[in-house]
């Protein structure tokens, strides 16, 4: 075997390597690209046409990618959202939670590591804890709200014949107020009134966290409190006597692009 390779460069023996192989396997992989560039493929013009530019999807200025579902189901979503607004509505003051996009807070919050109680202490007994110990749960918080959805709309249908988002406000209100009194059961040992008293916290939070989490869109509920959001330094307003307005700045605000 080695006396046939005498008089034969190891650079000839690795172009015919190349060429055999790539004429072996034809159009399946290298083929299309070793054996082009071997035949001269690359400096030939290609036939097919250039898509222009304008034939690429347009992206739409000012578009929000935050603002989709990462947990709910798009009934689940709705249901979310008419909620939060009845907690929080839209008024002479400012958005409500739906302008804001506290759903999709809720949503993502439910969609991470928090939402399945990743740093909670998980183990038994699930007891009824005191009143000023609140509720130590045998189910996770994404259950939680899921299933007090699911109670809220089952209420609804039995009530009032019709889907919560599709009820009257004043109708959704009694529904929400028997949550928040515990007259509707969650899951067992578990009533709305638990389920309340944290959907109403999460909406809170959607309404004034760092836009950076789905809410509080464009700084609007820190815009309506006058809140400065994450500034760098209050250093140019300590000496001042009176309130100092300042246009509030998020954590985004603070990238470097």
């Amino acid at each position: 075997m080695a006396e046939k390779n005498v008089g034969n460069s190891p650079d000839q023996s690795r172009r015919s390597f190349l060429k055999y192989t790539g004429t072996a396997i034809g159009g399946a992989v290298v083929g299309g690209v070793i054996g082009s560039a071997i035949s001269g493929g690359f400096t030939k013009k290609s036939t097919t046409p250039t898509p222009s530019p304008s034939a690429s999807p347009q992206v739409q200025a000012g578009m929000d990618y935050n603002r989709a579902p990462m947990f709910f189901n798009q009934a689940q979503l709705q249901m979310t959202e008419a909620a939060a607004e009845r907690i929080f509505p839209k008024d002479e003051s400012g958005p409500g939670a739906t302008e804001l996009g506290v759903a999709f807070y809720i949503d993502h919050q439910l969609a991470s590591p928090w939402g399945v109680n990743a740093r909670t202490y998980r183990t038994g007994p699930f007891v009824k804890g005191e009143a000023t110990q609140g509720d130590y749960l045998s189910i996770q918080r994404h259950e939680l709200i899921t299933m007090g959805l699911q109670s809220m709309e089952e209420a609804s249908k039995s009530k009032y014949t019709k889907s919560f988002v599709e009820l009257a406000p004043e109708e959704q209100d009694a529904i929400l107020t028997s949550m928040e009194k515990g007259e509707i059961n969650v899951v067992n040992g578990v009533t709305g009134k638990t389920f309340f008293n944290q959907f109403r916290v999460l909406v809170m939070e959607g309404v004034y966290s760092d836009p950076l989490y789905g809410g509080n869109k464009d700084m609007q509920g820190w815009k309506m409190r006058k809140y400065p959001g994450n500034q760098m330094s209050y250093v140019a307003i300590m000496d001042k006597d009176q309130f100092a307005a300042m246009e509030p700045r998020s954590l985004h605000d603070h990238f470097v692009h």
